[in-house]
């Protein structure tokens, strides 16, 4: 079996369990586009549950895009204090919020390059904005999406651009913002890094080339 007959049958197997629709783990409001881009700012080395707990209180208290950008950084860290890497992450906020406004009229923009001069944007914050925002096919590779597609297509690279390449050729492109959010899904609840659930797997056969 290729990689992309593969491919298509975990898509098969994942829209089985997990739905066809795309899910949103993080907290926004809808008209304020940019709380989203910040939830996944936030988001990197911590839990989705940890950033909507954060993020409830904190786009009630800066409830603009300029609140943000004219916001103290001492405040700012302390109101992001339990997501960490707070410092870092209150000066990408801010800056961010001042290129948005300055650069792009405080919109968010949809263009990946755009999205990526954006201070504390990579790779992984822009696909997930671009695939949920505007509901664009995307490729996001986080943690749990390099580490289980490197044991599904035994790709035998920890290289997150590498990895994100070779999932756009195996991958069917309609398909990338689901494989995003299921293989991470699949990650928090079966496929746990430390301990692997490999008897309830609904990928089992297909990760084991027993089929």
């Amino acid at each position: 079996m290729t990689n992309k007959e593969k491919a298509k049958k975990i898509v098969r197997i994942l829209i089985k369990r997990y739905g066809a629709e795309i899910p949103l783990y993080l907290y926004y409001h809808k008209n304020k586009p940019y709380e989203f881009l910040f939830a996944v700012m936030m988001s990197a080395q911590c839990t989705d549950e940890r950033v909507n707990l954060v993020t409830k209180g904190l786009y009630k208290k800066y409830n603009s895009l300029h609140k943000f950008a004219n916001a103290n950084i001492k405040t700012l860290e302390n109101d992001i204090f339990s997501v960490g890497f707070y410092h870092n992450k209150a000066k990408n906020l801010i800056a961010c919020a001042r290129k948005l406004i300055i650069d792009f009229g405080g919109k968010v923009p949809r263009d990946f390059d755009d999205l990526l001069s954006l201070p504390g944007v990579g790779r992984k914050t822009a696909s997930v904005v671009i695939g949920t925002l505007y509901s664009e096919p995307a490729m996001a590779v986080d943690t749990h999406v390099a580490r289980i597609s490197n044991i599904l297509f035994k790709l035998s690279t920890k290289d997150v651009g590498v990895i994100e390449e070779k999932l756009k050729e195996i991958v069917e492109k309609r398909y990338w913002n689901l494989w995003n959010t299921h293989i991470i899904a699949l990650g928090r609840e079966i496929c746990v890094a430390r301990r692997p659930k490999c008897d309830i797997c609904p990928l089992y056969n297909i990760c084991k080339d027993k089929l």
